[in-house]
């Protein structure tokens, strides 16, 4: 009746003294989860019409409220909109979209966040100084995250440990009371995984399983473990990494041998894994993939990074052939090279570029990955044959057995590769090569693949005059049958057995 400035009871009122020794008539509570019928709302539509005898208000708890069915939401919702001045109702729930919309519209919200870890650490401290119980900060911090923001599912965790423990709580009798996986399982992956070691990750894994853990929820703790490395990269979102200190150490240390990019594919990798592990039929199996994948991300990262160096030194060889070239004057080509040249093919180094020039002068992409050294061919050729290029014939079968090897070479670009498989290649006539396209944007695109696919059938085919040229394949044109008589002439002159089994049985359309 006399609340204090900050809105707390009095105590001292005949209202607050019945609330606290549990004899109040003004607060009621109902419970939706095992009262959720039309005939309980109904009950208590009828109990809300009683007004007060003491005090100014009835409150009426409804608890688990989103465990009411439609249509005792329906019920209640007239009373909900238009309640007597002494009813106040309190709707708790914890899954709040699962009520009615038009409940939610007649109701002031207000949403509670989850207790942190910290805090719940905290209270705990609390607790078991009070009750003369030792507890090591790295168990608190375990009880605190299993209760996943619960306070009251903290101190019940808390409490079953204390009896476990004999009022002694350390970091190894929590996790084994609780059936927590120990950090110390993840650091060792990690570490095996930053040393390529398969073999190690693979056997840290079976000791898990062996120790009876699920395999499900040991790939959910190696997801959050990356994450947690990776939130303590930066400064920034170091708060929000909710271990303790101990275990807050060891993440700063192992997180300076990870680099950003294995982190991410290390989550992308167990994200994977999460979310096919229920729908795999050798889950083991299946995790084991993911281990092998992840000791295998810097392996990957190191190719990567070499081809791309060797593709820099590559570039850095064209530039220098194409400043050699663009001060050399042009040569007259030999009378066997003119009669072998079609103007469709080969254009005339009067009117070719620097860049048609140098093209079959190019080095090998496979020497730099080898680690040769990068030779202009057109020296090259100079030293050995100073008046011709290669120009060794070749026909179908050559061309195809190229061909095929330059699309494997692809796999790893899926799109490209599966791209490249719908192409036929065919010879034209001397050395121009025709690529038949599937269609018109193909046709637009072929400039960006030209390339690197007349430097390769070039190089396998010791061709240096080889050309490229692109046309869109026409489809074939399909009859439209409207007619009975037509999808039958088509059946019987797919299957003429048809028409012998229509004259033998005498049939008609």
């Amino acid at each position: 009746m006399s609340p204090t400035p900050e809105m707390e009871p009095c105590d001292n009122c005949d209202s607050c003294k019945g609330f606290n020794q549990s004899r109040s008539y003004n607060i009621h509570e109902l419970d939706a989860a095992s009262n959720n019928s039309v005939e309980d709302i109904r009950s208590l539509i009828e109990q809300v019409r009683i007004p007060p005898q003491m005090g100014q208000y009835s409150v009426y708890i409804i608890d688990e409220v989103h465990m009411l069915s439609s249509a005792a939401f329906n019920a209640f919702l007239k009373t909900l909109e238009e309640p007597p001045r002494h009813a106040l109702f309190v709707l708790a729930t914890t899954e709040k979209h699962k009520i009615l919309p038009t409940i939610l519209s007649r109701c002031q919200i207000f949403d509670f966040n989850r207790i942190q870890v910290q805090d719940i650490v905290g209270h705990l401290k609390y607790v078991a100084l009070s009750e003369n119980v030792f507890a090591e900060e790295d168990a608190l911090n375990i009880i605190a995250q299993k209760a996943d923001g619960g306070m009251r599912d903290a101190l019940s965790i808390f409490d079953q440990v204390v009896s476990f423990s004999g009022g002694r709580i350390t970091y190894q009798q929590t996790i084994n009371n609780l059936n927590v996986l120990d950090y110390e399982y993840y650091f060792r992956l990690v570490d095996g995984f930053l040393r390529g070691d398969i073999a190690s990750s693979l056997l840290v894994f079976n000791d898990i399983i062996h120790h009876g853990f699920d395999g499900h929820n040991f790939v959910a703790g190696l997801s959050s473990h990356f994450r947690d490395l990776l939130v303590c990269q930066d400064p920034q979102t170091l708060s929000l990494l909710e271990v303790g200190a101990s275990i807050r150490d060891r993440y700063q240390k192992q997180t300076t041998d990870c680099s950003l990019e294995f982190l991410y594919k290390a989550i992308e990798i167990a994200s994977k894994c999460d979310t096919g592990y229920k729908q795999s039929k050798n889950q083991r199996l299946h995790v084991e993939i993911a281990l092998m994948n992840m000791a295998n991300i810097l392996r990957e990262m190191q190719e990567k990074q070499a081809l791309l160096n060797a593709k820099e030194h590559l570039q850095q060889a064209r530039v220098s052939n194409a400043l050699q070239a663009s001060a050399i004057p042009n040569a007259q080509p030999t009378a066997k090279t003119q009669e072998q040249a079609s103007p469709s093919s080969t254009p005339s180094p009067e009117k070719s570029s620097i860049r048609e020039r140098i093209i079959g002068n190019m080095p090998k992409i496979s020497d730099a990955l080898s680690g040769k050294p990068l030779v202009n061919k057109q020296e090259a050729q100079k030293t050995e044959n100073p008046t011709s290029n290669r120009s060794k014939p070749f026909d179908e079968k050559q061309l195809d057995s190229a061909w095929k090897t330059y699309r494997e070479n692809q796999k790893t670009n899926t799109r490209l590769y599966t791209m490249l498989g719908s192409w036929v290649v065919k010879k034209i006539e001397n050395e121009l090569v025709e690529f038949q396209l599937t269609n018109r944007v193909q046709f637009d695109q072929f400039d960006s693949y030209r390339e690197p696919i007349v430097l390769f059938l070039r190089d396998v085919l010791e061709n240096d005059t080889l050309n490229a040229r692109p046309v869109v394949a026409e489809a074939p044109k399909k009859k439209t049958l409207y007619t009975q008589s037509e999808k039958y002439g088509f059946l019987a002159e797919k299957f003429p057995l048809a028409e012998t089994i229509r004259e033998r049985f005498k049939l008609d359309l």
